[in-house]
């Protein structure tokens, strides 16, 4: 029992370790697509890791959402105690929308529709106001924002965080329940190997012209979700979103001769409503075909019970009739 628990205990400290770990390699790469070095960064993954995190290894591995963050931030932090005001505010918001998904019955094969929205309103929208509100307040009093700047720092970190929820946990999800297809024709695979031109081609045309023709991405992310449900659409929001951020950095296409409120506010409009298009059609294609698949089981049992019926012969009769 002693070995036992000794290893429990190894395990569990590998899996904080792994989680500290790949918070904190996601982080190094969300700081690559800021808009404004330092300052300005519109994808968070860091937060859609800890959440996907949580729900699949459950809120025991939360010091290393804690940990992840510490490191993150001590480089960059304006103070000790700031750094660990933020750390603190990091951690509590996934916690928190954990709970939250908890206690709402979120599943985490995305399979319904009220799975979707869950995702949204209470893991990305109200868990990610904490990390916000709690970081900003502390860059305030430390002094490293002005006070008159708290709502558009307030509103970028929101948004960010809101966003690694919304694009990095259903990919991550997805990622856990992948298995290598079988029986899978080459019809299928030669329609997947199209959808993943047909997304890099319009995101290129999309962020190198001068028109607007951002638009364009939503027929793609329709046609992921339609046909590959989950397991397309994740990927392909991430890619649409990743390749608009970059975009905006570097002042292509729509994002050229803008200021940075201006890029700003398109970019996170489109990358929120691609990654809204993309995780709830494809919960409510999901929710609709095994709803459909439910009804062939009913009737296929009602039909074995009709044939198990033996039909009465009218001529019959009973007792006294």
């Amino acid at each position: 029992m002693h070995n036992e628990e000794i290893r429990g205990y190894g395990s569990a400290a590998l899996r904080i370790l792994a989680v500290a770990a790949v918070y904190y390699g996601s982080a190094e790469l969300g700081l690559l697509l800021q808009l404004v070095r330092g300052q300005v960064t519109p994808l968070w993954p860091p937060t859609g890791v800890a959440l996907a995190a949580l729900l699949v290894l459950g809120l025991r591995i939360w010091p290393g959402i804690a940990l992840g963050a510490l490191l993150v931030n001590l480089p960059i932090g304006p103070s000790p105690l700031a750094v660990l005001a933020i750390t603190a505010g990091n951690t509590l918001a996934p916690v928190c929308a954990y709970l939250m998904l908890r206690r709402a019955g979120f599943r985490t094969e995305l399979d319904r529709l009220r799975d979707g929205l869950a995702l949204v309103f209470l893991g990305a929208l109200a868990g990610m106001l904490i990390s916000s509100t709690v970081g900003t307040g502390v860059l305030v009093l430390a002094g490293a924002v002005e006070g008159g700047d708290f709502w558009p720092t307030w509103s970028v970190w929101w948004t960010g965080d809101a966003m690694g929820v919304l694009v990095v946990t259903p990919l991550l999800l997805v990622l856990r329940r992948i298995r290598w297809p079988r029986g899978v024709g080459a019809g299928r695979w030669a329609e997947a190997v199209a959808l993943l031109l047909s997304t890099l081609f319009v995101m290129v045309l999309a962020t190198t012209g001068s028109a607007t023709l951002l638009f364009l991405a939503f027929p793609v992310l329709i046609w992921a979700a339609l046909r590959f449900r989950l397991a397309g659409a994740a990927p392909c929001a991430l890619a649409v979103s990743t390749l608009a951020i970059l975009a905006a950095a570097h002042g292509r296409g729509p994002f050229a001769g803008q200021d940075l409120f201006s890029n700003m506010v398109t970019l996170q409009a489109f990358n929120g409503s691609a990654a809204l298009t993309a995780l709830l059609l494809s919960a409510v294609i999901t929710e609709r075909n095994a709803t459909h698949e439910e009804i062939k089981r009913v009737c296929a049992r009602l039909e074995e019970i009709v044939a198990d019926i033996e039909p009465r012969d009218p001529d019959d009769r009973t007792a006294g009739g």
